[in-house]
């Protein structure tokens, strides 16, 4: 990416089921849908969308190998879609274990996200 013109930040949680996607994908969906980009076409190489690079960066905390990326990119609308994840977030008790949500434990994932948008 050549020039970063936004970076939306956002935090996803699964209380039940312990789904590190269902978490990232809700991060991704908290930082993009309570932002708006005024005049982005205006800023991109020839005024167009599809010329828009979006790299999204997740701290995860468990379970990095059960992380489906392709769905992750599938919630940002626009753009080449990147991804960086890294080891963060947060695993901690939901205070419960429902069998009836899928769970194996009693944790709820939290994953953050922050999401650079350019060209």
């Amino acid at each position: 990416m050549q020039q970063i013109l936004f970076i939306q930040t956002g935090s996803g949680i699964d209380v039940h089921g312990q789904n590190i996607t269902k978490a990232s994908v809700r991060a991704v969906e908290d930082a993009i849908y309570s932002n708006s980009m005024p005049g982005i076409e205006q800023r991109l190489p020839d005024g167009q969308l599809e010329n828009m690079k979006v790299n999204v960066r997740l701290a995860v905390p468990l379970d990095r190998d059960q992380l489906d990326i392709n769905q992750v990119k599938d919630a940002i609308p626009y753009g080449a879609v990147t991804t960086d994840v890294t080891d963060g977030g947060m695993a901690t008790s939901s205070g419960i274990m429902l069998e009836d949500k899928d769970d194996e434990n009693d944790l709820m994932y939290i994953v953050n996200a922050a999401v650079e948008v350019g060209y």
